[in-house]
């Protein structure tokens, strides 16, 4: 048995490290480049569109739908990092519980 702490457990009334959110924005920003950089899953002339061929079209396809992913990951973060800015709140354990802060 291991004494130390798992990295996704925590403290009451912290929120652990690993984050679904978090890993969320991880994934979100890999799939972008994942795509990318599997150059042999799109490396065809066909099909054209408007006689640009698909090796060339594909990336810049990528271009708003990396744009996409990356706003997403920020909002993940963003929605992760007031999640935590409230757990560090004096109270914040007794209020998310329900019960009355006194």
């Amino acid at each position: 048995m291991s004494t130390e702490p798992d990295a996704t457990s925590a403290p009451p009334g912290q929120l652990p490290v690993v984050t679904p959110a978090r890993v969320l924005a991880g994934i979100s920003l890999a799939v972008p480049v994942v795509a990318l950089l599997w150059v042999s899953s799109y490396a065809s002339l066909t099909p054209k569109i408007g006689g640009v061929p698909f090796f060339y079209w594909y990336q810049i396809l990528w271009i708003p739908v990396s744009a996409l992913f990356t706003g997403s990951a920020y909002l993940l973060l963003n929605h992760d990092a007031k999640q935590r800015k409230a757990a560090r709140r004096p109270g914040a354990a007794q209020d998310a519980t329900g019960g009355a802060a006194r």
